[in-house]
């Protein structure tokens, strides 16, 4: 049980509502009676009847006179097709206010209004725990769908049994930039590899043949970005140091980039990158200063690629090449999708991805392989 300042009732809701997810309790099984969990949580049996009797009007649970209290079917809880669209929609993201979210959130709210729908927003800070306890409170919501970005995506999903407690309920969700290896959900996302198969490819093409790569894996986004770079220098024959290639984690991204670069940099003019492509643009805009910092400058010593056509890659004085990313489109699609879900008009297993084209776009910060310098 969580210490929080949340209502007792409330709190009680949830322990609950994760109860049935974990399927400690499955459809018809009795749940022990008010005075039993009355003394388990040391609440007072009108607390205990308050949760009791929210989670039945809910259609999470139902009483059967002079039995008890027992766990619904979970069609007791699914909302009538008529009035769906009239429901809460949840969304899950990693973040809400940073970086590119703003404006993937934009498209899905203006699309929910269309519908005359309601957004409820949760942010996972791009935390395991966080993720689970957005899905326990979106379960204890009356959602017609769920729009959620999984949290570290490369790293496994140990909130399951909560992503099994939607498809019981029947409550339909997508998934966006990318989707964990266990579900079967529809996923809206850029093709990863592919852009970093692109970026890596314009370097080449410039002339460049020392290019180091900065990727972020604990999320599938950065795995297949990186793999598509990888593909990219060997189908070109060019030699890839194990140093030029720097992965970390979200924990790590505020450091262990730019030392590396640092690093990297140090080094005389012939065994240095000339080129770097990044994880993101977020990214990119940090190394910037490393540059800078080092007494070079881009493109001149150093191309640089980002990834999303974020606000941030025209925000300083050198403009980003960057891959594109759909973001206001993507809400709205991810909107239309669930929409069909929750009509019926598709079923989750054949509902397929929805995969966009990740355009290049070429800016000041890439230019021709810097010429050797005379011995």
């Amino acid at each position: 049980m969580k210490e929080q300042q949340t209502p007792k009732y409330r709190q009680l809701k949830e322990e609950i509502v994760s109860w049935i997810a974990t399927a400690q309790f499955k459809p018809h099984d009795k749940l022990p009676s008010e005075n039993e969990i009355a003394a388990r949580f040391g609440f007072s049996r009108q607390t205990v009847r308050q949760a009791l009797g929210d989670l039945e009007a809910e259609g999470w649970l139902y009483r059967s006179q002079g039995k008890g209290t027992f766990v619904a079917e979970a069609e007791r809880g699914r909302p009538r097709p008529e009035a769906q669209r009239q429901l809460t929609i949840g969304m899950m993201t990693t973040h809400i206010s940073d970086y590119i979210f703003p404006t993937i959130v934009r498209g899905v709210e203006s699309a929910l209004r269309a519908h005359g729908s309601r957004l409820l927003l949760a942010s996972t800070d791009n935390e395991k725990e966080r993720e689970r306890e957005s899905l326990e409170s979106m379960l204890l919501q009356q959602l017609g769908g769920l729009i959620v970005e999984p949290t570290k995506s490369a790293e496994g999903n140990p909130n399951l049994d909560y992503y099994l407690a939607l498809e019981a309920r029947r409550i339909p969700y997508v998934m966006l930039n990318e989707r964990y290896s266990d579900l079967d959900a529809p996923c809206l996302k850029v093709d990863d590899e592919l852009g970093g198969y692109r970026a890596a490819e314009h370097l080449a093409k410039l002339g460049h043949r020392r290019i180091a790569g900065f990727f972020k894996t604990d999320d599938f986004q950065g795995v297949r970005r990186m793999r598509g770079f990888m593909r990219c220098l060997r189908e070109r024959m060019l030699a890839l140091q194990p140093d030029f290639l720097v992965r970390y984690a979200t924990e790590e991204k505020g450091a262990k980039p730019a030392e590396a670069l640092a690093e990297l940099l140090r080094r005389p003019a012939d065994a240095r990158p000339t080129a770097v492509v990044c994880y993101n643009d977020e990214l990119a805009v940090r190394l910037l200063d490393v540059v800078r910092l080092s007494g070079l400058s881009v493109p001149a010593d150093l191309s640089m690629v980002g990834f999303d056509d974020a606000s941030l890659a025209v925000a300083t004085e050198v403009k980003l090449t960057t891959l594109e990313h759909p973001k206001t489109r993507m809400g709205e699609d991810a909107v239309a999708l669930l929409m069909k879900l929750m009509d019926g008009r598709a079923e989750a297993g054949d509902a397929g991805d929805v995969v966009y084209d990740p355009k290049l776009i070429v800016r000041q910060s890439t230019g021709p392989a810097p010429e050797p310098e005379a011995k």
